[in-house]
């Protein structure tokens, strides 16, 4: 009837209204996040650098583990937080690879009873001719962890946690219906629990950050805004259902991938840090801390170390006579970026390899381009071990 299609013209609009206020107010956090995420991750990077040379030093004369270790473990924690503060803010650089969904889920069960407990089952309902999906590995099995310990933490009387898999059609109508969906076909993974469930003032927040209702030193309300940010950040689309004394559902649906499957990197990549014989590595760094450490860095794994503090002194150093086998260079620097130094320095070197870093990419504005699905990058911080793994499996 005409009334009927007013009702529901009218709570489509509010329906719109409100999440595009809540759109609004995760932007504005959003931004806020991921500058204090940026200049936070450089001094870690800083920390944790110098604690990794440190550590190997000392190991040589006076024993100091301990104190070392409880110092880079404080520095991971960090390290962690301003990850899914980035994560939430959608400015976490993705490493997009092809993924499996029903591969990496079944990988993770181990983990999950091992985490979980054995007294938690959990049900795996896995959809034979899964389409594969684009997306970010690590983040995508950090979701999978999340869940299924939120689903967990719900259930303090015991119950059953079911992981399923589906392809899924999310058509006009849904689309409508939901704001900043887009139709097509998604991989949905889903999480669900037979847990204690969410009134309708809880579900409403639960994706804000730093909103929880556990109790204190339980959780840091970080859990489900990050996993919002980075489905939004995949171009997906994330749908929780609740109902008091029945449980939760969490589905989350990632774009599904229709190109040529790309090369998987390995589930466990080589943990060798010894420096690739005779090679030289030119930094490229405007912090002169976070440059000088680097440098010492790599230098102690066996490097010969060339330095810059941007990317014009960089390429003059690139047009000169000394060999270079690897650009490590930020990606956000005053005047020329490192996306630009790199596709300069490539012309002028066509053999050269070249490895990012950076604390914080702004993929929603001017630095959207700046990264693309092929390059290769080091997050912010990085410890003594990451950076000589990473630059080892390129100079292999």
């Amino acid at each position: 009837t005409l009334e009927a299609s007013v009702a529901e013209e009218v709570a489509r609009r509010l329906a719109a209204e409100e999440a595009q206020l809540q759109s609004q107010k995760v932007e504005s956090l959003g931004r806020l996040t991921g500058g204090i995420a940026h200049d936070f991750n450089n001094m870690l990077a800083v920390i944790m650098g110098a604690l990794g040379l440190i550590e190997r030093r000392h190991k040589r004369g006076q024993e100091i583990g301990d104190l070392l270790s409880g110092a880079m473990d404080g520095a991971r924690r960090a390290a962690e937080l301003t990850q899914r503060l980035l994560a939430f803010s959608r400015q976490a650089p993705l490493e997009l690879q092809v993924i499996d969904v029903n591969g990496l889920v079944t990988r993770l069960s181990e983990i999950l009873s091992r985490t979980l407990g054995e007294d938690v089952p959990i049900d795996m309902v896995l959809t034979a001719g899964l389409w594969s999906a684009l997306t970010d590995r690590g983040q995508l099995e950090n979701v999978i962890l999340n869940l299924a310990i939120n689903a967990r933490d719900a259930m303090p009387g015991g119950g059953k946690i079911t992981i399923e898999t589906a392809n899924a059609e999310l058509d006009e109508r849904y689309a409508r219906a939901n704001v900043d969906v887009v139709p097509g076909q998604y991989v949905m993974l889903a999480v669900s629990d037979t847990g204690t469930g969410m009134p309708a003032d809880v579900l409403k927040r639960a994706f804000e950050p730093f909103f929880t209702t556990k109790d204190v030193g339980k959780g840091t309300g970080l859990g489900l805004s990050q996993i919002f940010g980075y489905v939004k950040q995949a171009n997906g689309h994330v749908k929780i259902e609740s109902e008091v004394g029945r449980g939760t559902v969490v589905r989350i649906y990632l774009p599904r991938h229709t190109g040529a499957d790309r090369a998987l990197p390995q589930d466990t990549p080589s943990t060798d840090v010894v420096a690739v014989a005779e090679r030289t590595v030119l930094i490229v760094e405007d912090d002169v801390r976070l440059r000088s450490i680097t440098s010492a860095n790599l230098q102690e794994l066996g490097y010969a170390v060339l330095v810059a503090a941007s990317a014009q002194d960089a390429l003059d150093v690139i047009r000169g006579p000394r060999a270079i086998d690897l650009l490590f260079t930020d990606v956000v620097m005053p005047g020329m970026n490192g996306r630009q130094l790199a596709d300069e320095a490539v012309k002028l070197r066509p053999a050269l390899k070249v490895l990012f870093t950076t604390g914080f990419t702004n993929q929603s504005d001017a630095h959207s381009d700046i990264l693309d699905k092929t390059a290769i990058y080091l997050a912010k911080p990085f410890s003594f071990e990451q950076l000589g793994q990473k630059v080892r499996s390129i100079l292999a």
